[in-house]
This record gives C-alpha cells, structure tokens and sequence, in this order.
C-alpha cells in the first residue's frame, strides 16, 4: 500500500480526499492547523511556508496531494507565503527527498477571465482571475520546471468546486463530486505514464464549461453530473447584479478584492454589555 501525503488536510477538500481514500493508501494528513486523524491515518502538523516542516512531512511518502495554501482571494501577503513559498518548498523538499510523483490541485481560477460563453481546455493560455489564481499559474510552471528539469511526474488539476451537490448556478458547471476527485486523485497517483498533465477537476456535467478529454484519455470516467441538482439550484437562484462575476467562468473573484477565508479562527461573538451604574 503506498504512503501518500495530503497537505492542507483539515480543509474542505482534505476532508472529503481523506475520506474517500482511506482504504486505498496509507494517508498521511498534514495541516497547520491541529487535526485528529481517522483510524488507520496519521497527522503531522506543519507549516509548508518553512522548509523544515516540508522537509520533514515529505519523508518518506511515495505521492503528494498538495492541497495546503491559501484558499481563496486575499491579502497578497498571505497568498505569497502560502501559495508562492509553500508551494516552491513542497517541490523542492519532495526533490531532495526523493519522491516523484506530486499531484497540485490547481484552480479554476487559474483561467477565470475567460468567458462563460467560451469551452476550453488544457491547453488555453492562463488568464488567472485574482492574485489567488496567480499563484495558481506560479504552482503550475513551477510543476512543468520540476517535471522537465528533474523528471518528477506531476499531476496538476485545475479544481471547480468541491462539493457534495452544487450550491449555485455558476457551480453547475465545475461542480466537483468527492467520489470523482477520488477517482482523479487516484488516477494521478497511479496511472504510469504521466510526466506533466493538466486536467480539469469537475464530474461529468452537461453544463461544463471545459473540455476535459485529457483526464478521460488518462482513464478518468465521472460518476456524477450536476445536472440532477439543476431545478432545485436554478429555483433558488437570485440576479448577483455584478455584471463582470456573471460573465466570466471565475465569478465574484474577477471582481472583488477579498472573499472570507474559510479557515480563518472564528471570531466568537461579543457579548453585549451589561446594563447598569458606571463604577
């Protein structure tokens, strides 16, 4: 059974990855933040912006998932240390320690300029949609350097969105079940050939806005498509009236400065202050 790596573990998409890959590798979760592993998995907590701890949790594994970074767009600050230096450390500490096979689950955003009405494919130039989707586009030349300069394998898949059903109508088209990224996962992990791929991480939806016929040359057949889910999200579907978001494939990141950060520390709740004579 092979050890596989999967950084940025307590995330959304390390929950659902982890699960569904339980019983067929022998997991190793990483994260910065604090996580207790399932039976059969064990946890190291690392911040991969500090090459020790990349160096230390890429020891000895046969694959990588770098799921880990900053997940949405944001302060540049943060995207740097998270996406830029833990993505270049991830790399460079899997080439010192001698594993080859990487598996970076880039973004849709890395090509949201594009339009809705446009179908593209692996091959398109980037048009990143936020410095987040930037620092997709960095993730994705550093695996092309890695692949050609020091033959690692390196699996990149531009992600839609994760789910277990879509929540919107922008994500009918690159909505992402947990047992198809399971099945992409494995591919990337698994399938002998690979040297540098791009693919795109979505199920098998009829409103898809890219041509993933590199992930089904590679073998990947989507169980799930989006479709079944259309009445109920279109029903509850409301006008943004952000004219930029709706016409292009990366949405309200194409037009916003920041969106919350779902690993943030949840702010607790002020209490309201007590009634009563000033001391």
């Amino acid at each position: 059974m092979k050890t596989v790596l999967i950084t940025g573990a307590a995330g959304d998409v390390g929950t659902h990855l982890s699960r569904e890959l339980a019983d067929k590798y022998r997991l190793r979760l990483s994260d910065k933040r604090p996580l207790k592993p399932p039976k059969g998995q064990s946890f190291m907590r690392a911040d991969v912006s500090e090459m020790a701890d990349a160096l230390r949790i890429t020891k000895g594994v046969d694959a990588i998932v770098h799921l880990g970074g900053y997940s949405v767009e944001g302060p540049w600050d943060a995207i740097l240390q998270a996406n830029i230096v833990g993505c270049y450390n991830v790399f460079e500490a899997a080439r010192r320690n001698g594993v080859k096979r990487i598996l970076f689950p880039t973004s849709n955003h890395a090509v949201g300029f594009y339009r809705r009405e446009q179908k593209i494919d692996h091959r398109v130039y980037p048009k990143p949609d936020s410095r987040y989707g930037v620092s997709k586009v960095f993730g994705e030349a550093l695996g092309s350097l890695y692949a050609d300069k020091y033959g690692m394998q390196v699996f990149m898949i531009r992600i839609g969105n994760v789910n277990p059903k879509p929540i919107d109508k922008r994500r009918l088209a690159i909505w992402f079940s947990p047992r198809d990224l399971a099945q992409l996962v494995a591919i990337g992990i698994e399938q002998p050939d690979i040297r540098f791929e791009i693919v795109y991480g979505i199920s098998g939806n009829q409103r898809a806005w890219y041509d993933n016929s590199n992930a089904f040359r590679l073998g990947y057949k989507p169980q799930d498509d989006s479709e079944i889910h259309a009445a109920e999200v279109l029903a509850k579907e409301k006008p943004s009236g952000d004219e930029i978001a709706e016409a292009h494939q990366g949405g309200i990141f194409c037009s916003v400065e920041e969106v919350p950060n779902p690993a943030a520390p949840k702010r607790a709740a002020k209490k309201p202050a007590k009634k009563g004579k000033r001391k």
